[in-house]
């Protein structure tokens, strides 16, 4: 096979050649078509190549963005949930606060209550029957908590603490035949007691008189009386009404207002918000 460039001719030949046909390949790219489709075709022919090098830094990349976005997404999620069971503790007492004057305002303490701890705990599980309704929350004792210790969600009262281990603690829920929680109603500050009647969705008021100025729809909070739960978070609203003056009290019901049937995260208010109270 003869070779264009064989060993006979010059390096200097071969040089003028070579700058002759790329000064050719030049001038033909630049002013006619032909260069231009050719460049074209052989992009069209080694692009499949180039992306298939790229794949597994695209695989790599993808997977590294999806498990740094999840994680973000996961700790962003957590964060927001805690910094609103948080808030939500203040804005349940927003009409309370309202309602009251500047000597109650004073009597509560409010300074006092913004420095209480407040610990969020998670549910791991539910104990639910017609006669306990309790749930287990993943702190205990080596978090601080104690017996008596009240227990909210992010719309209203829950319970409170009854039993603490050292990581695990059990909350009897205010719906639990054994419960009892003082309320008043905050239309009229008339206080009364509501108990409950082994069913999540629906709390009693004892001892109600036929003459207790008491409506469908009024909302009641907590009285602040026993020392177990602060005054003025959302407890329970009057659904029924009954005055059958064939009885000697009328009978009240009320339905919760925490979301006593899907609870999972919660906030276990500090001893010192109670004690502050009574200073």
């Amino acid at each position: 096979m003869n070779l264009l460039f064989g060993r006979t001719i010059s390096l200097q030949f071969r040089l003028t050649v070579a700058v002759i046909l790329s000064v050719l390949l030049i001038l033909g790219d630049r002013y006619t078509s032909g260069g231009t489709a050719l460049r074209t075709s052989l992009h069209t022919l080694v692009s499949p190549l180039l992306y298939f090098a790229n794949v597994p830094y695209e695989v790599l990349s993808l997977g590294a963005r999806s498990l740094q976005t999840r994680d973000q997404l996961l700790d962003e999620n957590q964060a927001l949930r805690e910094k609103q069971l948080l808030q939500s503790e203040q804005l349940q007492q927003l009409q309370f606060l309202k309602k009251e004057n500047q000597e109650l305002r004073a009597l509560l303490n409010a300074s006092s209550r913004e420095k209480s701890t407040r610990l969020i705990g998670q549910v791991l599980s539910v104990h639910s029957n017609r006669y306990s309704h309790q749930v287990v929350i993943n702190r205990g004792a080596i978090d601080g908590l104690q017996v008596g210790q009240a227990v909210i969600d992010e719309l209203g009262i829950v319970g409170q603490v009854t039993h603490t281990g050292t990581t695990t603690s059990r909350v009897l829920l205010v719906t639990d035949t054994t419960h009892a929680t003082p309320v008043r109603i905050l239309r009229n500050d008339v206080r009364t007691v509501v108990e409950g009647m082994g069913k999540l969705n629906q709390l009693t008021l004892s001892h109600v008189p036929h003459s207790l100025d008491v409506r469908i729809g009024d909302v009641l909070v907590t009285s602040g009386l026993g020392g177990t739960f602060p005054e003025g978070y959302p407890v329970a609203v009057v659904t029924s009404v009954d005055r059958d003056e064939s009885v000697p009290f009328s009978k009240v019901y009320a339905e919760p207002i925490a979301q006593l049937d899907r609870v999972r995260l919660l906030v276990v208010l500090g001893k010192q918000s109670l004690e502050n109270r009574n200073d």
